[in-house]
């Protein structure tokens, strides 16, 4: 693990080192999903108010590529030598095979055996080495050390290390860039590197933005963690397999117990309508995780008020597009638009 501290003059440093090797992704907007989630959170939205932060486009489909690169080009020669292990459900997985191949190092991601099909495909073509094993991320972490010690590889952590957040910092840089008034930023949760990078860079650029984590009903790994002042370890279900973390880490434990406003939780059903107005109305396919944060907006599940410019990221794409069909038709309703 790194021995950086997660600050702002840190995430502008990366962000110079990522420049041109990761994506700027676009901010998308939706005057309807403005007028849904305005009137779900009970206060007006003009409809220029809601952006969408497409890290569903960035490369590899998540915003992974953004930590992943940042962490592999921190390793020492040796390290990079022997290789890097790393555990995933799939978007660090591919991340770290994709920045293991851009910086000639070999990789190695451990997966649940359960884990979606076309996300091992595409670690396996972006050359890693891929081990299954375990019914959740948490029965493949023991696994992991076992392998780590045994072939002496470089842990790089898909969440809870200070490259991971100074290289995802990066996309809440970008938020500020293209949409410098804005009020409140929703960020879905895993084990909490996306939203500890993104708080950081919008807090210390912008202390008045309100940032909101969003994770499932039981998948509330960082809202326990925060309540206890330091990772729980749960058992995760949720439609949303990417935000599966066995535990938040503890970087973003102390940056949410800081700095967020809350971190509010949605049931799959709510997700998975969120995933169905992003197919349908945004003319985007995102996975469940992806979604998630749309999904909080559209359901009410976040304090707006009247005139608040909002922005939701979008942080995943890689739908098995055979479930997709199911996945939709999970979906619960939402809010009638007024």
């Amino acid at each position: 693990m790194s021995d950086r501290p997660v600050t702002l003059a840190g995430i502008r440093e990366t962000q110079v080192m990522l420049r041109g090797r990761v994506h700027h992704t676009p901010l998308l907007s939706s005057q309807t999903a403005a007028r849904i989630a305005g009137a779900a959170a009970g206060a007006r939205l003009g409809d220029d108010r809601l952006y969408l932060k497409a890290e569903h486009l960035q490369k590899t489909g998540s915003f992974k590529p953004r930590a992943a690169l940042a962490r592999i080009s921190s390793l020492s020669g040796d390290e990079r030598r022997r290789g890097a292990i790393t555990i995933s459900a799939g978007n660090a997985g591919q991340a770290y095979a994709w920045a293991g191949r851009e910086a000639g190092v070999p990789v190695t991601v451990v997966m649940p055996a359960g884990a979606v099909a076309s996300k091992v495909a595409a670690c396996l073509e972006y050359g890693a080495d891929v081990v299954l094993h375990g019914a959740h991320v948490g029965e493949s972490l023991a696994h992991l050390e076992v392998l780590r010690s045994e072939r002496g590889l470089t842990l790089v952590h898909p969440y809870d290390d200070p490259e991971v957040l100074l290289g995802n910092g990066s996309c809440g840089l970008e938020i500020l860039e293209d949409l410098p008034d804005v009020d409140v930023v929703v960020v879905a949760v895993g084990g909490g590197g996306l939203i500890g990078g993104v708080t950081v860079a919008l807090k210390e650029s912008r202390p008045e933005v309100r940032v909101y984590g969003v994770e499932p009903v039981a998948s509330d790994a960082l809202r326990r963690g925060i309540e206890a002042g330091e990772p729980v370890r749960i058992t995760p279900v949720s439609v949303a397999d990417g935000l599966g973390a066995p535990a938040a880490g503890r970087l973003a434990i102390e940056i949410g117990r800081r700095y967020l406003e809350d971190v509010v939780l949605v049931d799959d059903p709510t997700i998975l309508a969120g995933l169905r107005f992003a197919v349908e109305r945004l003319k985007q396919v995102l996975e469940p995780a992806g979604a998630t944060a749309l999904a909080a907006l559209l359901s009410g599940a976040i304090p707006i008020r009247e005139g608040d410019r909002v922005c939701a990221i979008l942080s995943g794409g890689n739908v098995a597009i055979d479930r997709l069909g199911d996945l939709l038709a999970g979906a619960g309703p939402l809010p009638a638009r007024r």
